[in-house]
């Protein structure tokens, strides 16, 4: 997608920033998820959604959802085809498992490493974290909802901000074909956090 390499820039690895700091990455990561979505030559949208695009709706912003998760690595995982809304699927491989508490609860959630983007030096370090939880199907996308995130380069810290989550190409344009989250990448909780999607009126 080509948003990840924004959001990647925007990723902060081994530490929390000032909060003020988290909410300028937060903001532009929206302006350009939306400018993104706008522009004819990039948009995933169908013309005829194109047409009325004007904004993504999001969450407030919340830092409540942007957490530093101990990351344990898995590096005897093997690269496997990730099931997806289409024929066309991509290898992943589970790079580690993210362990983190919202509210006092602790969760965990296996986060992946693409071998598409393995050797590619745009994304040195990409991982990718897609999750489902209990606003799908009412406030966001049924299919759940992705992160992009980097690899810590120091230590095991990995910071995880879900207000920068967003919908599949999919959800807007039945022609992609995109990864179906996994079941152990559900959260039992809701996470009020990052885009909303708003389905269309058949």
């Amino acid at each position: 997608m080509r948003i990840l390499y924004l959001l990647l820039c925007c990723t902060v690895a081994l530490a929390q920033p000032k909060p003020e700091t988290a909410l300028a990455e937060i903001q532009t990561f929206q302006e350009e998820l939306n400018r993104e979505y706008k522009d004819k030559k990039k948009s995933p949208l169908l013309p005829e959604d194109l047409k009325k695009f004007k904004k993504h709706q999001f969450f407030p912003i919340d830092l409540k959802y942007r957490v530093t998760a101990q990351l344990t690595l898995t590096p005897e995982t093997n690269f496997m085809p990730m099931k997806a809304t289409q024929a066309y699927m991509q290898d992943y491989r589970v790079y580690g498992i993210a362990k983190f508490s919202i509210d006092g609860e602790s969760f965990t959630l296996p986060v992946y490493q693409s071998k598409n983007l393995l050797h590619n030096p745009k994304y040195v370090g990409y991982l990718f974290l897609p999750f489902t939880d209990l606003t799908n199907g009412k406030e966001t996308y049924g299919g759940g909802r992705y992160l992009n995130l980097r690899a810590p380069t120091e230590g095991n810290e990995l910071v995880i901000d879900f207000n920068k989550a967003y919908s599949p190409y999919c959800a807007y344009n039945p022609r992609y074909s995109c990864p179906i989250v996994p079941e152990q990448n559900h959260l039992p909780i809701a996470i009020p956090a990052g885009v909303k999607y708003v389905a269309k009126k058949k």
